[in-house]
């Protein structure tokens, strides 16, 4: 049983790090304009944060370290998906581009929750 959990986490840190270079590759597609610029540097900034959090609620010292560290991923996954979202609102990138990339987010969204809830019952 331990061992599966090892397993999971080793799977997550591989995901938030591929979520990462999903987001970098959009970003540097991005229009060059002021607008798509602004926006993306600010999915650029939270997108690759998730991973890099993780990364540090991996080796957390205690579970408190974990958990704070947790909850960081999933603001960061929160605000990536915010701006995702106003990237496609505003016109400059269509739905269906971004849509593996929002859906990628929701998923990781459920999972930091269910983290987070499983650890407080603990």
């Amino acid at each position: 049983m331990k061992a599966e959990r090892e397993n999971e986490k080793v799977d997550l840190r591989q995901r938030t790090k591929d979520l990462a270079l999903r987001v970098i590759r959009m970003f540097a597609s991005l229009p060059k304009n002021a607008v798509a610029e602004t926006l993306g540097r600010q999915v650029l900034r939270s997108g690759t944060a998730v991973g890099a959090n993780y990364r540090e609620a991996f080796r957390g010292r205690s579970k408190a370290e974990f958990m704070s560290k947790c909850g960081d991923s999933l603001r960061e996954l929160e605000e990536s998906a915010y701006w995702l979202e106003l990237l496609v609102d505003a016109g400059i990138v269509a739905l269906d581009e971004l849509s593996p990339l929002l859906r990628e987010c929701d998923e990781l969204i459920a999972i930091f929750v269910a983290i987070t809830k499983h650890n407080k019952q603990k």
